[in-house]
């Protein structure tokens, strides 16, 4: 079939076009005859209108540009909750991803069935049509029209021959040159006309990383038994009587336990041994963490020494150093104080209420100065604790003195006092303000005393599972007796308030009372005083014989006043119980007024001449009586709030701290700075002293000192 011609008006735009060539290719041939570079001279660059006219140091200038994956549209504050740490959390990683076309399509493979007729349905030809249209057959197209690639060959094999090299020339210059104006006209894009540099980019690839972890399995035990009927009864009977027992209400001789105290203990029993095992390791971790915590205080407490001591003579300061408390004994005053004999770093807080209309219970703690962030022990109890006192060879034992007139025995390592005394068995009638434990009797057997308001001073003995008691003696007043509602004559009874047995002659020792008087008394006499004197105006708070020297003694009172007192040699030497016994001194050897009420006074244990003494408007006052015997070295205010009264005080046997206690709960440490501990210097290359020879030179002394105040009858004596 001969192929169709073309139209005419197609046919005339191609005679032009020929003309055109061959008129080009004839100027072409005719320049070869003259310079080569007078074309160039034809050509006019066409510029856009907004182009810059740069120099050419501008355009040698290079620009760099970095380009980054970042989307600087993303926001860079997203919060997002952590279901770990329960808290809104600003994530850090931003999606820097920007998506600005997305389409879904599927592709066919051109041969398949479907393909195929999707093409025949939309007259796209195959792939064999239009191999056989640029052979020379012509296939028509989906609409109709001819082809353009056959029209194109009609034209090319018209005018091929001597026309085709200059057409050839003619495109190359037209590929080669800037497009006319009529090209650049159409909207075509224009060319660079400037200089430019390669620009290339490389971003980071982040690295990858495997994280991996093992665990140890848990370890597996196989258990096999054979149950019976009867063994299942009686599994559910033993659970039965414990469900039972614990329903039922325990209870202390002649008291009832609160019932917050028997929930306690019912979770205590319910509980299993898994907080037991780790108990220890948890404690220890816990006296790590607070060494970490107050790290500054153990460092001044070990090594830290004032150096403005060197620069005073007679005075000397006190280092605050850890505060104890505890959450529940906020609203209870500190009753009293003791250090364990055994482990110098633990000391027991007996917690009450001197108001005797907020009467509640009480609690006895244990602290540590190796964890001062909370309790050792806790123990609770269903009447105030107004006194108690650890055993000197037994420290788990603690002697206690309650509000309500009982008294009771402690175990450390048990929850429940072992024995406590009731109505029937030699309860005081009034509170018991102290208890001192005793050495054991003959028959090994532990005691320990008591004095009450009530005027009684009880032996108490522990026998077997047993408490029992023994009336020492009665603080009856002299004077005329009262007469009761019968006509009877009723002796009147002092309240005793305070008790100190000797260091050496323990049968020997000093009670003091409400009145103010100070009675000597001793174990074998039950009836009557060794001695009396009126010590104070007001009540006395506290008596305590000197560490030392066996004839001194210290008290306080309300009055404000604190006095040192001396006994008779006669009294305390002759150890023939003999009812001749010389008058105590009546007068007392110092007397130090500390404008407020004293609530207690304690000797120190490195020193016969050194005391301290606390005060109701929560000052402290350090003496020593061998460098001055008139004024404290050291007058400080402990207590950090006002109206806050110190009540009670205590020396560690070991190290250079002393504790107070406060009527807010509050136990305060303190160290004693070096000016308030001076020790008499040791000779050179002399072999250290023996505690004898310690004990005479502290004798010796506080002797030295009391000779300038005794009267001249008492150095005959």
């Amino acid at each position: 079939m001969p192929p169709k011609a073309a139209p005419k008006s197609k046919q005339g735009d191609l005679s032009r076009r020929r003309a055109t060539r061959i008129k080009d290719g004839d100027d072409m041939t005719d320049m070869g005859d003259t310079d080569g570079d007078d074309w160039m001279n034809t050509k006019t660059l066409v510029k856009p209108d907004d182009q810059l006219d740069l120099n050419d140091q501008e355009l040698k200038e290079e620009f760099t540009r970095i380009l980054t994956a970042n989307n600087p549209h993303a926001p860079q504050n997203i919060v997002r909750y952590s279901f770990k740490e329960r808290q809104y959390k600003q994530t850090s990683h931003v999606d820097q991803l920007a998506i600005h076309f997305a389409l879904d399509g599927n592709m066919l493979h051109k041969e398949s069935d479907e393909a195929k007729r999707q093409m025949a349905k939309l007259g796209i030809p195959d792939s064999g049509e239009v191999a056989g249209s640029e052979g020379g057959e012509t296939t028509p197209a989906a609409g109709g029209a001819p082809a353009e690639g056959e029209e194109g060959k009609d034209e090319t094999s018209a005018t091929q021959g001597e026309e085709a090299e200059p057409a050839k020339e003619g495109e190359q210059r037209e590929e080669a040159g800037t497009p006319g104006p009529g090209t650049a006209a159409k909207g075509e894009k224009l060319t660079n006309q400037f200089n430019y540099s390669e620009r290339a980019s490389q971003t980071y690839n982040n690295p990858y990383r495997e994280r991996g972890t093992a665990t140890e399995p848990p370890p597996r035990a196989t258990f096999a038994s054979n149950v019976t009927q009867w063994e299942i009864a009686d599994a559910y009977h033993e659970d039965f009587e414990k469900q039972e027992k614990s329903k039922e209400k325990k209870t202390i001789p002649g008291r009832k336990e609160e019932e917050k105290t028997r929930k306690k203990l019912t979770i205590t029993e319910t509980q299993g041994d898994d907080i037991s095992r780790i108990s220890k390791a948890t404690k220890i971790v816990e006296r790590m963490v607070n060494q970490n915590t107050y790290d500054d205080i153990a460092q001044d407490f070990k090594y830290y020494e004032d150096p403005s001591d060197e620069y005073r003579d007679n005075e000397g300061t006190m280092l605050p150093l850890w505060r104890f408390s505890y959450e529940k004994a906020k609203k209870l005053a500190v009753t009293s104080l003791c250090w364990n004999p055994m482990y110098k770093d633990l000391f027991a807080a007996s917690y009450g209420s001197y108001d005797f209309m907020k009467q509640g219970s009480g609690m006895i703690l244990f602290f540590s100065l190796k964890n001062p962030s909370f309790a050792e022990y806790i123990y609770e109890t269903d009447s105030g604790v107004m006194c108690l006192d650890v055993h000197p060879e037994h420290p788990y034992m603690v002697a206690i003195g309650f509000y309500d007139g009982s008294v009771g025995v402690y175990n450390v390592q048990k929850k429940e006092p072992v024995h406590r005394c009731t109505a029937k068995n030699g309860k005081h009638t009034d509170p018991v303000w102290q208890v001192r434990w005793q050495k054991d009797d003959l028959e090994n057997n532990h005691n320990f005393y008591s004095v009450s308001s009530d005027g009684r001073i009880v032996h108490w003995t522990i026998i077997k599972n047993e408490l029992l008691f023994e009336d020492v003696i009665t603080l009856t007043l002299p004077g005329a007796a009262g007469e009761g509602p019968d006509g009877t004559k009723v002796n009147t009874v002092g309240c005793g308030t305070a008790f100190d047995f000797h260091r050496k002659n323990d049968y020997l020792f000093l009670v003091g009372t409400e009145e103010g008087k100070i009675h000597q008394c001793s174990k074998a006499y039950s009836s009557q005083f060794l001695d009396t004197v009126d010590a104070h105006n007001m009540a006395v708070y506290k008596v305590r014989w000197n560490p030392f020297h066996p004839r001194i003694y210290i008290t306080c009172s309300a009055d404000w006043t604190v006095k040192i007192w001396e006994v008779s040699s006669k009294t305390t030497a002759d150890k023939s119980e003999t009812s001749s016994v010389e008058a105590q001194t009546k007068k007392p050897l110092f007397t130090f007024d500390l404008n407020n009420s004293v609530g207690d006074v304690a000797w120190a244990p490195y020193s016969s001449t050194v005391f301290a003494a606390v005060t109701a408007d929560g000052k402290m006052f350090v003496y020593d009586l061998n460098i001055n015997k008139y004024e404290p070295l050291c007058e400080q205010m402990v207590a950090q709030k006002k109206k806050t009264k110190l009540t009670h005080v205590e020396f560690n046997p070991k190290d250079p701290i002393i504790i107070v206690g406060d009527d807010r709960g509050n136990v305060t440490s303190l160290k004693i700075s070096p000016n308030l501990r001076k020790m008499p210097k040791e000779k050179k290359g002399a072999p250290p002293m023996d505690p004898k020879q310690k004990e005479d030179n502290e004798i010796a002394k506080l002797d030295k000192i009391l000779s300038m105040v005794r009267e001249p009858n008492e150095d005959k004596k």
